[in-house]
């Protein structure tokens, strides 16, 4: 199917008889499988001879699905071992407390990752995003002990309790952990037993939650 050939909802957004169209195409059978929404892309490489994936524009193509959700994309990840897997975190906009409004404040849903798959393994396949043989696209969201990856991710969770590794040592540590305490002139400052450390941002080489029970 081309991309004329399907009708849209949007720029890049595509409706559920474009989904099915592009499904019937390529032979595709989605399964749902443990949170997450995976699909066999079936169809990947068609007339795609020699060309390269570029994951910035997966990732573009990502976010227009997910702002026609109300979502954002979280991390985009591109793996090849056994399988060749394209895993897309998508995540809620984080809207002001409103104890009123459960859709606004709940988190990711399973419905949210199959609309989400649903509409992106369409957009990759009619933009042929993917060359090559087939691959698997999950989508789910960033899970309990998420990556913390930009400024707003240490607001977002200040109170909670982080791992942080570092490229240059503090106090002889390149780990860290500690209970998330802001962000302050370009330093992340972390709660660490009875004192408060800061940590460059620029210096971070991962960091996570940790899952409190």
């Amino acid at each position: 199917a081309s991309a004329s050939a399907l009708r849209s909802t949007g720029p890049g957004v595509y409706t559920e008889w474009a989904v099915r169209l592009v499904a019937r195409n390529s032979g595709r059978e989605p399964t749902f499988l443990l949170g997450a929404y995976w699909v066999s892309a079936g169809a990947a490489g068609r007339g795609s001879s020699g060309k390269t994936m570029d994951l910035a524009k997966i990732r573009e193509a990502a976010e227009r699905v997910a702002r026609s959700e109300g979502l954002e994309i979280f991390d985009v990840e591109w793996k090849i071992g056994k399988q060749r897997l394209l895993r897309v975190y998508i995540d809620r906009v984080p809207q002001p407390a409103d104890p009123s409004n459960t859709e606004r404040n709940a988190g990711v849903s399973i419905k949210d990752c199959e609309r989400v798959s649903e509409q992106l393994s369409v957009i990759l396949d009619v933009e042929d995003l993917v060359p090559g043989p087939a691959y698997v696209l999950e989508v789910s969201s960033p899970g309990l002990d998420r990556k913390l990856i930009k400024v707003a991710d240490y607001e977002r969770f200040a109170g909670r309790l982080a791992r942080i590794w570092v490229n240059e040592p503090i106090e002889n540590q390149k780990f860290l952990e500690g209970r998330l305490a802001g962000f302050v002139d370009g330093n992340v400052k972390l709660a660490v037993k009875d004192r408060e450390l800061s940590v460059p941002f620029a210096d971070i080489r991962k960091a996570n939650l940790v899952v409190e029970l």
